[in-house]
């Protein structure tokens, strides 16, 4: 299949692609720059533009405080422009920041103390946290979860599970000494575990037992031709329905599936690292695309669950220590607040700039996967 047959994913047209990535990137991105919004203007900063997207304005107004609340061209991010900024990145102006007059210096976000400064910049990022957890919360309280314990209804011949020596009744306790209170906990820890050793502790005839056992890797392709790796034990439980859940149950579930995802993401980081994990699942904007048509023709619940997970990524994204990121602008100010006063305007230039670097190669290396990835389907 060639690049631009690859294109025609949900519906026949990449138009069923577009507009659910579209949706999904505006409600993160919209939300993202908020936090930093929000917070700013309780800090007293001058907000000059909120802009969903980059390049040339679409359409905007100018709210009663002054700031420009554009829609731009390029759909793929967005920036809250501070007063005294000099990029989207929210990298200082020193020309203009030096020029500034004592009423500019009270609202520019420049000559805030360290630790506003700070809270706006981690703003964006709990804030990415929170619609992730009021998502999953949603999803929860609406669909239920299932309650079905971690007991073991069949065990596949000659399978995994079997050679380590689990018996039908079995009931699984903690893997790893992480507490497991349901089937579907077990199944995801094993699906996430091929080739590594975990340890189940069971009770069996009213008895603790400590069994060990390493998940196959398999692979399955969906019907949209993804091919998916998963560790597995062969052995299978029962499910119960889905049972309503309470709000406070809700969010507590939703923090946890927040946590989750990223738990998940900083393994698979470091298993890249060590090279235990395959950087070929690294995915762009042409991945997120495909797969953001293809949840949408299963519902629109599916969707907003990609949400919630797109929403958990950037926020951990943005707290990495690269500087352009929020996790490199705290990190800056985290020296600032040690040394008592900030780094040289050359330092911090040449941290932006390979930062810069950074970002540009890792936007190079996941386009090349996206393109690999559609090229193959």
């Amino acid at each position: 299949m060639d690049f631009l047959s690859s294109l025609h994913f949900w519906g026949g047209s990449a138009l069923g692609s577009v507009l659910p990535f579209l949706f999904v990137l505006t409600v993160v991105v919209f939300f993202h720059e908020l936090g930093h919004f929000w917070v700013a203007r309780r800090c007293g900063v001058k907000i000059d533009a909120f802009s969903i997207g980059f390049g040339p304005e679409l359409f905007g107004f100018v709210d009663r405080h002054g700031t420009r609340w554009r829609i731009a061209a390029i759909p793929l991010g967005g920036y809250v422009r501070f007063h005294g900024d000099d990029s989207a990145a929210s990298t200082p102006d020193h020309t203009t920041l030096d020029r500034m007059t004592a009423a500019e210096r009270k609202v520019s976000f420049f000559h805030k103390p360290v630790a506003q400064r700070a809270a706006i910049v981690a703003a964006g990022p709990i804030a990415n946290f929170l619609l992730a957890i009021t998502i999953f919360a949603g999803i929860f309280t609406i669909f239920g979860k299932s309650e079905s314990p971690a007991r073991v209804h069949s065990i596949q011949p000659n399978s995994v599970a079997a050679t380590a020596g689990f018996k039908e009744g079995d009931l699984v306790l903690t893997i790893d000494g992480r507490k497991i209170e349901t089937f579907s906990d077990m199944q995801r820890i094993v699906t996430i575990s091929p080739g590594q050793t975990l340890v189940f502790v069971v009770e069996r005839n009213n008895a603790q037992l400590t069994l060990s056992a390493v998940p196959t890797l398999e692979e399955h392709k969906d019907r949209f031709g993804n091919v998916y790796r998963f560790g597995r034990l062969g052995i299978t439980g029962i499910l119960d329905a889905p049972k309503p859940v309470g709000l406070p149950k809700a969010i507590a579930l939703g923090a946890a599936e927040s946590w989750f995802v990223v738990d998940r993401t900083l393994s698979y980081l470091g298993g890249v690292i060590i090279g235990r994990e395959s950087a070929d699942q690294l995915g762009g904007p042409l991945r997120i695309a495909q797969i953001s048509g293809q949840v949408a023709s299963v519902g629109f619940a599916e969707l907003l669950n990609l949400t919630a997970l797109l929403s958990v990524s950037i926020g951990l994204l943005n707290l990495f220590p690269i500087p352009l990121l929020d996790g490199g602008h705290l990190l800056f100010y985290g020296i600032e607040a040690i040394r008592g006063r900030p780094l040289s305007e050359k330092v911090q230039e040449f941290g932006f700039r390979v930062g810069l670097a950074i970002v540009v190669m890792l936007m190079i290396v996941a386009t090349w996967n996206d393109i690999v990835h559609l090229t193959a389907l």
